[in-house]
């Protein structure tokens, strides 16, 4: 077995591990900051290492061929990486002032980046379903982590009981896949197709639909809703961004490792509800108050665009949605920095509480409109350059109508985003005293804001750099 392959997995393990520790040795009742220190600091060192480990060739697999390190799953491992660490970075007050138990928050947080990290690379369907399971129920108590909210404990319940149903689904899909293909072996699945009959392909339709649970594509998103507007703002953040992400890492591993000779029957279902989260994201995002309720319903259509980008199952598409899933990040983190700052000053994240941020605090409410116009879609910001990639690459697949529909929702999103920014530099601050006063910015949380927005614009500018990553990382995924 080479270990190689599971270097990083052991670093952030020992990270973790450390943090535990660190946890235990800090007097009660003492800030929890060292701790915090330690994640982003290590984090930062696992992130540098993993830049050294793209290569050409063959990729190093672990256990068998079970687990891979390709650069595909090394690029979606530097994406939560960098999620992570810009996370945790803007949630260093919002943690001391609104968790009671900000030590172990960060260990989980670990524990969940440790599932991502098994999902991008695993090569089988145990391996996947362990991944999935690490980081969702690190998610569950995240979800409930801020214990002096009501609401907060509903999500977690909320998410507990549809994450199990849908994860009963899946597993039932498995191992009917497994009954009829012999194997969990993506790779075995996939030359024993052949064999498939009906309660294969049902077990390949339960698959997908446990997979489009975990994304939140409509109508499997009930619970994201509630489940983002009750979290903690931090923890909102990384299901929106880096969760989603390792959902579509393994989807994708799925679909063309396991069934890609079986795309005549899943690539319309696939096509069909990427159109379907696009618009009903869209058009229930216009009736939200709440921005994080908002940007749940604004993360259904990003799912289902970067669907999209799967539906039309080539190298340019899954280059398309890497692309996209990377920019992503960048806008969803200046968002959340933003609303951290917001919802632990302000003591909320609804519409009111952005009322007249332009005057309150300047350069959060660029940063706020930076990443939304890049969720739109608008130029010179990322996003734009992301769906030129995506639709180009549906329309190469013969899908205009989806790219139609793509552009069309794309518009009428530029309408609920912009209303976030007429609230903030329009319309003037409440009366009230806790909603009129300056915003206090706390400095890693303002680095992190300026940062996302760097990136956005970079790479709305310039997209080539990103874009020969993307080429390399997904060459050895679609070779």
């Amino acid at each position: 077995m080479d270990f190689m392959a599971v270097q990083t997995e052991i670093l952030i393990l020992i990270l973790l591990l450390a943090t535990l520790v660190m946890d235990l040795a800090i007097a009660k009742g003492a800030s929890r900051r060292p701790v915090a220190y330690l994640t982003a600091a290590g984090l930062a060192a696992i992130f540098a290492h993993t830049c050294g480990l793209f290569h050409e060739g063959d990729s190093p697999v672990f256990c068998m061929g079970l687990f891979i390190a390709d650069n595909y799953a090394l690029f979606f491992k530097q994406l939560f990486l960098l999620g992570m660490i810009f996370t945790v970075l803007f949630s260093l007050d919002y943690a001391e002032k609104c968790l009671t138990c900000a030590g172990e928050f960060y260990s989980l947080l670990l524990s969940a980046l440790l599932g991502m990290c098994v999902m991008a690379s695993a090569n089988d369907f145990l391996t996947a379903f362990i991944g999935l399971e690490l980081m969702t129920v690190s998610f569950y108590i995240l979800v409930g982590f801020r214990l002096s909210s009501a609401d907060s404990g509903e999500a977690a319940v909320k998410y507990l009981v549809v994450g199990a149903g849908s994860t009963a689904v899946m597993l039932y899909g498995i191992s009917l896949v497994y009954g009829t293909g012999g194997s969990l072996d993506f790779a075995v699945v996939c030359q024993n197709v052949h064999l498939f009959y009906a309660a294969g392909l049902a077990g390949t339709v339960l698959v997908i639909v446990g997979f489009f649970f975990k994304l939140s594509v409509i109508p499997f998103h009930m619970w994201a809703p509630d489940v983002y507007q009750g979290a903690p703002t931090p923890v909102t953040a990384l299901l929106a961004m880096a969760s989603k992400a390792a959902g579509l890492a393994v989807f994708m591993r799925v679909l063309f490792a396991a069934f890609p000779f079986l795309g005549e029957y899943w690539l319309p279902v696939v096509a069909g509800f990427s159109a379907l989260s696009i618009i009903g994201g869209n058009l229930l995002a216009i009736r939200q108050t709440d921005l994080k309720r908002m940007l749940a319903y604004s993360s259904i259509a990003q799912a289902g665009y970067m669907m999209a980008g799967i539906a039309a199952a080539n190298y340019p598409g899954v280059k398309a949605v890497m692309f996209y899933a990377m920019l992503y990040v960048f806008a969803n983190v200046g968002a959340f920095a933003v609303l951290s700052v917001v919802d632990a000053e302000r003591g909320g994240t609804s519409q009111r509480h952005v009322t007249g941020l332009s005057q309150a605090a300047p350069l959060l409410a660029a940063v706020m409109t930076i990443s939304l116009l890049s969720m739109a879609g608008i130029p010179p910001t990322a996003g734009f350059a992301g769906k030129i990639y995506i639709f180009t690459a549906a329309v190469d697949r013969g899908h205009l109508w989806l790219a139609f529909i793509g552009f069309v929702m794309s518009m009428i999103s530029v309408y609920y985003y912009l209303q976030v920014t007429k609230a903030m530099y329009r319309d003037l601050a409440p009366e009230e005293e806790a909603l009129a006063a300056p915003l206090r910015v706390p400095p890693a949380a303002k680095a992190v804001a300026l940062i996302s927005a760097a990136a956005t614009l970079a790479a709305g500018i310039c997209p080539e750099g990103l874009a020969i990553l993307t080429n390399l990382a997904s060459r050895t995924f679609m070779q």
